[in-house]
């Protein structure tokens, strides 16, 4: 007969006494618990007024969520789970256990001081001197909003049901006219049909007004981009002195298109192509990340699908930064960020840029690839001096770094952190859930990178 250890689930555990022995020296919780609480968390320390019960303290429930978007345990939910059931989850909560709604009343209430945090965060990476921050690539990518697609309503479609709704209340209004009730179905309640078709008018009528607001902003932007293609078609004829060829720009209609969506859950939220095809509702989350240490240094949400006019505001961004972060010698970006006023924006800010300006081959003639281009004129613009930097040996392995950097960054963040998805709804709400989520990265990072 084989002999097995023992089963005694009464017998009493000889755990440690402290909690600083539960965790091995080096572990990503403690480090995080070391940077956070080393932080200025004044903003949120004096946001508490100090009445009612005992609140949990600001640095522990934002190393709760820190570590829990790092370890890809970003519910509320399971974060208050965790602090039962893991060892590093109850290290850093100090043996408490908020509730999950208090956790995401915090991510939600502080979500405007989780950027300040961000960037004292990226100070103690430059003290520490993980990197000279002197080149960073530029890069969006769609995460799903905490909404479907399918509950997107356009306004061809919200005019038609509104007509059928509004129909219905006449079919409804003119049954409850009837004294005998005859034509009524049983168990039919009309005042709770009426009812229910009028809150549903209500949301319909709602949806349209947000959706003609939306028109009536793109109008103003179409407009002007009208009158400036007419200026400069009658500037064009006044040089040669006859009619320009080709069709005249089209005027912009103020009306809202029949194809104009919104969202019933999140109106903020926007259909957006997806890598692998198909739309999605999502928000474009872009990052700025530093080429040496692969750390974050600017996080942002658009609703825009468009990566082409998120330059200058990422670049608005990084000069933003404290001293030391925030002016990189060179940007690098992908051919979706080329344009010609985008090059001329990284200049004026002092910035070399390397947007590339079409799709290369994947396997260019080995003559391409050891060939040096011939010296670029004084006179070249903007635009050709970048593509001149771009075709040298030198500007195409430093533009080689953005697959290096960028791109593995939202790898790990949506295949190793599990962060595909926005739990909160709102472009605020979601730009703070970002921030957060690069915070976490970062730390994660810096955990990496610090000397042994």
């Amino acid at each position: 007969m084989p002999n097995f250890r023992s089963i005694d689930r009464d017998r009493p555990l000889a755990l440690p006494l402290s909690l600083q022995d539960w965790l091995p020296a080096g572990h990503l919780a403690r480090y995080v618990v070391e940077v956070v609480e080393a932080l200025d968390l004044s903003p949120l320390i004096q946001a508490y007024a100090g009445r009612g019960s005992l609140p949990y303290h600001p640095a522990m429930m934002l190393s709760l969520l820190i570590y829990g978007y790092a370890t890809g345990c970003y519910s509320s939910r399971k974060i208050e789970l965790a602090t039962f059931d893991s060892v590093a989850f109850r290290f850093i909560a100090c043996n408490q256990h908020p509730d999950h709604d208090t956790l995401a009343t915090f991510r939600k209430r502080f979500r405007v001081e989780f950027e300040a945090v961000f960037v004292q965060v990226l100070e103690v990476a430059h003290a520490h001197q993980f990197s000279r921050f002197g080149q960073v690539s530029l890069d969006g990518t769609k995460i799903h909003a905490n909404a479907s697609r399918h509950s997107a309503l356009s306004y061809g479609h919200a005019e038609a049901i509104e007509a059928q709704l509004k129909g219905e209340v006449q079919e409804l209004l003119a049954l409850a006219e009837q004294a005998d009730g005859r034509n009524v179905a049983e168990g039919m309640s009309i005042p709770e049909e009426l009812q229910r078709r009028d809150a549903r008018l209500a949301a319909i009528a709602e949806a349209k007004r947000q959706i003609e607001a939306r028109a009536a902003e793109r109008f103003a932007r179409e407009q002007a981009a009208y009158e400036a293609k007419l200026a400069a078609r009658a500037a064009k004829a006044a040089a040669r002195g006859r009619k320009p060829g080709g069709k005249a720009p089209k005027a912009p209609s103020p009306e809202p298109r029949a194809e104009d969506q919104i969202n019933l859950t999140d109106a903020e939220s926007r259909i957006m192509h997806v890598a692998g095809g198909g739309f999605e509702q999502c928000y474009n989350a872009q990052a700025v990340v530093d080429t040496a240490s692969m750390l974050v240094t600017v996080a942002q949400v658009t609703q825009a699908g468009n990566d082409k006019e998120q330059v200058a505001p990422l670049i608005e961004g990084v000069q933003a930064l404290p001293e030391g972060l925030n002016h990189p010698e060179e940007v690098i970006a992908d051919n979706g960020y080329f344009s010609e006023h985008n090059v001329e924006v990284c200049e004026g800010a002092g910035i070399a840029p390397l947007i590339a300006m079409k799709r290369d081959e994947h396997h260019p003639h080995w003559s391409e690839r050891l060939s040096e281009p011939a010296a670029v004129t004084l006179e070249a613009t903007p635009v050709e001096r970048m593509a001149h930097r771009l075709k040298t040996r030198a500007g195409r392995a430093a533009y080689a770094l953005r697959k290096q950097t960028v791109e593995p960054v939202f790898g790990i963040i949506k295949s190793v952190m599990g962060f595909r998805q926005f739990l909160t709804r709102g472009l605020q709400n979601v730009q703070g859930e970002w921030t957060l989520v690069c915070l976490a990265w970062n730390l994660k990072r810096m955990a990496v990178l610090r000397p042994a």
